[in-house]
């Protein structure tokens, strides 16, 4: 068991209490983590500041904190079976996605350590006389709700820009999975990272969480999580005026229109829903199938889907267990409300043979025609199930694909080069994917979406603008 990290150091929470971790493929205990509350939040948002404001992190060059985040993407690669292990006992996903986690948060690192200092300014013509700088500046303390289906990835996606940036940070991870984390937390403070630039804070959302997004010691708040919660978290920064990126989930179209490359896309759908157990915000969990192939590709889709096999993190897999038993009481109860509306079960993934008992596993599941109006076709399952939903034409298929209140990602798949980007332009959502879809970890390219998916932008060079704030200085030398 590892306590709460403060100022470099190792400590037991302010209580002394703990909470079990568990793995989801057997559903029994492995470990313990420090139940944190108020009193180790404020500890660490003034271990922050401290660094921040002192020569220890706040007065680091770009260059020498881009050193020190390279090192750590290095020290991550050099571990990756260990953290992979971790992470795939911790969150139950299969061995081999666990370890393309981990590939991707050491990719965060390396890509913000590069990027540290090329935050530049600008200058503007002003009036003769005068010369005016527009200079960008980190905010201070920036503290981070993370969320538990990517941990290991989440510390690198929300960590890295902004230490790259120069803040100082507070990470709260979720109570669900946060084991790669600290051995993370470790790897940082063996790679230099001073006492105060990263503290963590494990607990629960409602004590340890709700702290730290309302703490008036915090300049900035990223969360990942609900849409419920992440109105939560808004409220509680705007209270001490600090700014906050929030993704918020997502019910994520793929759209196929009749000429599409219908082999590849077939590939492509299947594995949108099913990585880490549909438990993905960016999960494409909507296939929208032009009329007139929507019978055949259905039943290709149903043909793939029957063969998908759901497992232990370590038998390796299509699928593995969700996060938790309250995690599978909500996708089933989804999956019988379907059924006792007599919604058509097109095709469902089996489960591996020996199983443990106590595990959280959910058969993935197909679906269609669903209704627009069904919960199936407008709600975040947030697990293994895809609902199929035919379209009249390109104007209807842009509908339905808006007709929801998230806009995160969607996929369009087509030949026809003027209808991708006709359509691409018309969606309401934050990446839209052409002939592809999620492309890797894409740590390059700017994340986030509109409506109930949340604001701001993750990922890429406009992360670390999200994690800066622009001065603008006016000289006038006569």
């Amino acid at each position: 068991m590892r306590g709460i990290f403060v100022d470099g150091a190792w400590s037991p929470s302010a209580t002394g209490a703990l909470l079990p971790t568990i793995d989801p493929s057997t559903g029994e205990p492995f470990g313990e983590m420090a139940d944190g509350d108020e009193t180790d939040v404020d500890r660490a948002v003034r271990a922050a500041r401290r660094a921040f404001e002192d020569h220890h992190w706040g007065h680091l060059t770009a260059t020498e904190r881009g050193r020190l985040l390279s090192r750590l993407g290095m020290m991550i690669l050099d571990h990756a079976d260990e953290l992979a292990d971790l992470e795939a006992r911790d969150t139950g996903k299969p061995l081999s996605q666990a370890r393309a986690d981990i590939a991707a948060s050491a990719r965060y690192f390396e890509f913000y350590g590069a990027a540290a200092d090329k935050a530049h300014g600008e200058t503007i013509p002003y009036l003769d006389g005068y010369f005016v700088a527009v200079i960008k500046e980190p905010l201070g303390v920036t503290g981070h709700i993370l969320p538990w289906n990517y941990p290991a990835q989440m510390f690198g996606r929300t960590l890295a820009p902004s230490l790259a940036a120069g803040n100082a940070t507070v990470l709260k991870p979720a109570e669900e999975a946060c084991a790669s984390i600290l051995r993370l937390t470790e790897l940082a403070a063996e790679a230099g990272f001073p006492p105060g630039a990263i503290n963590v804070v494990t607990g629960r959302g409602e004590t340890a969480g709700a702290a730290l997004a309302a703490h008036p010691g915090v300049d900035f708040v990223s969360f990942t999580g609900s849409p419920e919660v992440g109105r939560l978290v808004q409220k509680a920064a705007a209270e001490h005026y600090a700014g906050c990126v929030l993704e918020l989930g997502g019910k994520c179209p793929q759209i196929v229109f009749p000429d599409a490359d219908l082999d590849s896309a077939l590939v492509t759908i299947r594995k949108a829903i099913v990585q880490n157990a549909g438990q993905t915000c960016s999960a494409g969990s909507r296939v929208l199938i032009a009329r007139e192939i929507y019978d055949t590709f259905a039943e290709r889709l149903a043909d793939a889907f029957s063969e998908l096999k759901v497992g232990t993190s370590s038998m390796d897999l299509d699928c593995g267990p969700v996060i938790s038993a309250a995690q599978l009481k909500r996708v089933n109860g989804f999956v019988e409300r379907a059924r006792s509306e007599g919604m058509t079960t097109l095709a469902e993934g089996q489960f591996a043979p020996g199983l443990p008992a106590g595990g959280y596993y959910a058969r993935p599941m197909l679906f269609g025609p669903v209704p627009r109006a069904n919960d199936l076709a407008r709600e975040e399952v947030f697990g293994p199930v895809l609902s199929a939903l035919p379209f009249e034409d390109e104007a209807d298929a842009i509908r339905l694909a808006n007709g929801t209140d998230y806009g995160l990602v969607a996929g369009v798949w087509t030949l026809d080069g003027a209808r991708q980007m006709r359509v691409a332009k018309r969606l309401q959502c934050g990446q839209v994917f052409v002939n592809a879809y999620g492309a890797g970890a894409g740590i390059e390219l700017p994340f986030g979406g509109v409506k109930k998916s949340g604001h701001g932008r993750e990922k890429g060079f406009m992360a670390m603008d999200e994690y800066c704030t622009t001065k603008t200085v006016i000289l006038r030398h006569g």
